[in-house]
């Protein structure tokens, strides 16, 4: 699955400017108040799992990349940011000679992800590191949630493959695109997206449309039209009319009186109405009674994953599955709550001084410092235990138990013997410098079944499933507990 096509998110497009408003604003402060160079730590992390599943899959990274690697200013910007009247010119100075420097840190594509953990880390002069709070979680925000949806209509399915169907149902352009490559990350086998395919080299598939039927004097003169054009991909959508009086029959006189004895194999027929569950165990016992067993039975009608579950629970007969609009929108919970919080700055000696976030709501407090994050395995089973986020300079002695606890029920521990860890997040850009190569779709989807196979069935259960816990170190809780303390006392009373 390698792109023909040379294509990066920029694609002739400025995207600079895709910032919320108040990140110029703020930037303009940091440069006015001399704390512009500032080196400042910001994380990326998120605070729940949609439709209150047990994991996320990350994804958006690539576009991260491609967005960081063009970030300049044109003279349009410039010009348009002059006409706000609220920039000083020594600020608009410094953005026309922009040069990114930031150092920044990924979970990379693939991996499975849990809330309260960084999944992004961006270390750099404030002006640049607040600067990139809207595009680092635009991108990661959309791509993880439709590729967490899509894995989890992909694990309903089973073994059978998922086709993306979306597009149409996308909200605009770059949803469709995007939307696409995440679905196949997660697990889709293949896209109706074309152009996904042309930037992506992801499948692109599709057979045809009711029009097809329609613009034919009858069913069987537009099945045996499709047939002649495609004989060795020939799928046959049989709802136009009448599933079982017609289309059915209809695929059946094609596939017998045209395709096979011209040497060719039937391919498939697929439903896009209908009761699934009724329709498919008809249509699976007319045709094996026809002699016609390895024909596929394919689906496409406002499917999910609890659709999924439920027919085939049923006893559909059902061989693949096209989700669209449910997907590509991941329609029953269609927000990612990902936050870009500052964790930590450095004073003038280049010693790091965490930060803290306090909120009334328990999980809006942020952790401070410069953070790392470890997934715990064990060794026996080669199971993800759990994840633990340590301060930077912090080393898992891996020949040592390990005791974990619980962040806010601190009474709940756990002694860890036996096991290996490895740390999530690795860098991306060394001051300014791209320092990793991003797979390509295929290989991210393999890290996908890699790495969810280290995840107990537990947490994969599509409701309610085992909550797979992120703890803090000792060092870290204690750090953040003293923070509290300190600014509860500041502002008691």
């Amino acid at each position: 699955m390698e792109s023909s096509k040379n294509f990066d998110m920029r694609n002739g497009r400025n995207l600079t400017m895709l910032v919320d408003f108040y990140e110029l604003t703020m930037g303009n402060g940091y440069f006015e108040s001399d704390i512009g160079n500032k080196i400042s730590y910001f994380d990326m992390f998120f605070r729940s799992i949609p439709d209150n599943g047990g994991y996320c899959i990350m994804a958006g990274v690539q576009q991260i990349i491609e967005y960081l690697s063009n970030l300049s200013f044109s003279e349009d910007d410039i010009r348009y940011l002059r006409g706000k009247k609220q920039f000083s010119e020594e600020f608009l100075n410094y953005l026309k000679n922009f040069k990114f420097s930031c150092d920044v840190w990924a979970v990379p594509e693939g991996t499975p992800v849990f809330p309260g953990e960084p999944i992004i880390t961006v270390k750099g002069p404030a002006i640049q590191a607040q600067f990139l709070e809207t595009m680092i979680l635009l991108n990661i925000n959309h791509q993880t949630l439709i590729a967490t949806k899509a894995n989890r209509i992909c694990r309903a399915a089973g073994k059978r493959p998922v086709m993306e169907f979306g597009s149409r149902r996308a909200q605009g352009p770059d949803a469709a695109m995007y939307g696409a490559r995440a679905a196949v990350i997660g697990g889709c086998s293949s896209t109706a997206c074309t152009i996904a395919d042309q930037m992506f080299g992801i499948p692109a598939v599709g057979t045809m449309a009711h029009s097809w039927i329609q613009l034919f004097p009858s069913e069987y003169e537009a099945f045996k039209a499709w047939a002649k054009v495609y004989p060795n991909n020939c799928v046959l959508l049989i709802d136009t009319y009448n599933v079982l009086k017609s289309g059915l029959p209809n695929a059946i006189r094609i596939f017998k009186e045209f395709l096979i004895p011209g040497g060719y194999k039937p391919k498939g027929i697929r439903i896009d109405s209908g009761d699934i569950t009724y329709l498919t165990r008809k249509c699976r016992k007319i045709l094996d009674e026809a002699g016609l067993p390895e024909v596929k039975i394919v689906i496409s009608n406002s499917l999910d994953e609890f659709v999924i579950r439920d027919v085939l629970s049923q006893g559909a007969c059902i061989d693949s599955f096209g989700v669209g609009e449910r997907l590509i929108t991941a329609k029953s919970e269609p927000v990612f709550g990902g936050v870009y919080k500052l964790s930590a700055v450095e004073d003038d000696g280049g010693n790091i001084v965490p930060k803290i976030k306090i909120s009334e709501n328990e999980e809006k407090i942020t952790n401070p410092g410069f953070k790392k994050v470890y997934r715990i395995y064990s060794k026996n089973e080669d199971k993800a235990i759990a994840d633990l986020v340590t301060l930077r300079d912090e080393n898992l002695d891996a020949d040592k138990p390990l005791e974990i606890f619980d962040p806010v029920f601190t009474w709940k521990k756990k002694k860890i013997k036996d096991y290996y860890a490895k740390e999530l997040l690795v860098k991306i850009f060394d001051k300014g410098r791209l320092v990793y190569k991003n797979p390509d779709v295929s290989a991210i989807k393999k890290v996908v079944g890699e790495e969810t196979s280290k995840l107990w069935p537990e947490t994969l259960r599509l409701e309610n499933p085992h909550r797979y816990y992120v703890d803090l170190s000792k060092n870290l809780w204690d750090l953040k507990q003293h923070l509290l303390g300190k600014y509860s006392d500041t502002y008691d009373g």
